[in-house]
């Protein structure tokens, strides 16, 4: 089908269906934190703007979550009709965990977001704060098992191959936590919350921008950047810790995340390049000689092995995972360099003048979402040719199905999604356009701006 086979369709298509679905899960990962942070800060306080700004963004959380779950079920349908190979051997791992997601984090997520949504006059400011909490621990949860089932197909333990070649438990803890669980797991938790700063921050910034005064967005805004000034470092340590972990688990990865084939004592950085799998060389190499060594191996001269030390059938795809990895780089550097801006201007006390740092940060508004998807886009393509790691490959994992099928599907995939999730980001770029104010509504038309004795103070304090 127009010199597509089967493989390199359903891998399209799945590749497609996870892109539009993990940003939603991103997006309520860090929302659900940020409303529990202002309803506890409304509760501790009695300030208004907190539960003006929980009020503004419950309603773009509420829309977030509902695109995620949609968009998850059509998803997580590809492991049948795609990849059935996949699911018979990996399943007695894979199943368990997708079905303890559901079944907990999945279950706490749904079971309270009704509370959370409509139940403020129903239950009490204190038992709403639990729901909210609950929620946003469910989302944490949900991360948990999805990044373990991930984290199992990079990094494999705890199991044993049967005759048939099913993967079959031994020890579940080593499963759950496999070696490279514990940097994985927090950084797409961390970059979940970056994310979001950075989306709150655009939506604080484009309101200062036609109202300076505005309480609300300037709250947002100065949250959003403490945010980034915290986060955005502790990002870039995780991430460096990350990708040593890398090294030590799949070294093909970070040969092809750095564009580097022969293997090499004192390996350069290459800033750019155009990695050429054919030629097996970088090609237009702008480079810093011995920053990879010291970066990976932290010595002058370290070594670093190159693609050429694994089949050219073992190499992943150096020139996608090359510019992946650097639009992930560079954009964390970026944000840091926008919290770090945000910190010299909040001393200043400028932060809410300074339209140069708020066009900066508009335009930054979708960066830690691009950075995810860069993010997955290097761990994913850098596994291949496995979808098990080392054990069982991409192409012994697909459904005995032709190419016209799967391109009918994706095609199908394709027109639906940019019609349903297209519509729901312009509803969602609309919510995000609209100014909070005082008289913010939330799901819940009788939620109170104070309630049992509470009164709101100021509604701004100095050094904000």
């Amino acid at each position: 089908m127009f010199g597509f086979d089967a493989l390199a369709l359903a891998r399209a298509q799945f590749a497609f269906t996870v892109m539009f679905h993990i940003v939603f899960p991103a997006l309520s990962i860090g929302l659900a934190s940020y409303l529990m942070v202002l309803e506890g800060l409304w509760l501790r306080t009695g300030r208004a703007v907190y539960i003006y700004l929980f009020r503004y963004w419950l309603k773009i959380f509420s829309l977030a979550f509902g695109m995620g779950v949609v968009s998850g079920l059509v998803m997580s349908y590809q492991f049948g009709t795609n990849w059935a190979v996949f699911s018979d051997k990996a399943g007695p791992i894979i199943g368990p965990l997708m079905g303890y997601e559901v079944l907990s984090a999945f279950f706490l997520e749904a079971g309270f977001l009704g509370i959370m949504l409509f139940g403020m006059n129903k239950v009490g400011r204190g038992l709403h704060f639990l729901a909210t909490c609950i929620v946003a621990f469910g989302t944490l949860f949900s991360a948990f098992w999805i990044l373990s089932v991930n984290s199992w197909m990079q990094t494999p333990d705890g199991f044993t191959l049967a005759a048939d070649g099913r993967f079959l438990p031994t020890s579940w803890m080593r499963i759950m936590f496999n070696p490279s669980f514990f940097v994985r797991f927090p950084h797409m938790v961390l970059a979940s919350y970056l994310s979001v700063a950075f989306l709150v921050g655009a939506t604080g910034a484009w309101h200062l921008l036609h109202d300076r005064q505005n309480p609300a967005a300037r709250m947002m805004f100065s949250m959003s950047m403490w945010m980034a000034a915290i986060v955005a470092p502790i990002q870039i340590g995780m991430g460096d810790l990350h990708g040593l972990n890398t090294l030590q688990y799949q070294p093909a990865k970070v040969a092809a995340m750095e564009g580097l084939f022969d293997t090499t004592r004192g390996a350069p950085l290459a800033l750019f390049g155009i990695p050429n799998m054919q030629t097996e060389h970088l090609d237009y190499a702008i480079e810093i000689p011995h920053a990879s060594s010291l970066i990976l191996r932290h010595e002058w001269n370290g070594e670093v092995q190159g693609l050429k030390a694994w089949p050219v059938a073992d190499r992943p795809n150096a020139l996608v995972v090359f510019w992946s990895f650097r639009v992930m780089v560079g954009l964390g550097f970026a944000m840091l360099s926008i919290g770090l801006a945000s910190l010299w201007l909040r001393h200043k006390r400028r932060l809410y003048d300074s339209r140069v740092l708020h066009w900066a940060v508009v335009a930054m508004g979708p960066s830690g979402l691009i950075a995810l998807l860069a993010g997955w886009v290097t761990t994913e393509v850098g596994r291949q040719p496995y979808t098990v790691f080392g054990l069982l490959r991409t192409a012994d994992s697909l459904s005995p199905i032709a190419a016209p099928g799967v391109a009918a599907s994706l095609a199908a995939f394709a027109v639906v999604y940019f019609l349903v999730f297209g519509s729901g980001v312009l509803f969602l770029l609309k919510l995000m356009a609209a100014p909070p104010h005082s008289g913010e509504t939330g799901p819940d038309p009788q939620m109170p701006a104070r309630s049992s004795g509470i009164m709101p103070g100021p509604v701004l304090v100095a050094g904000e």
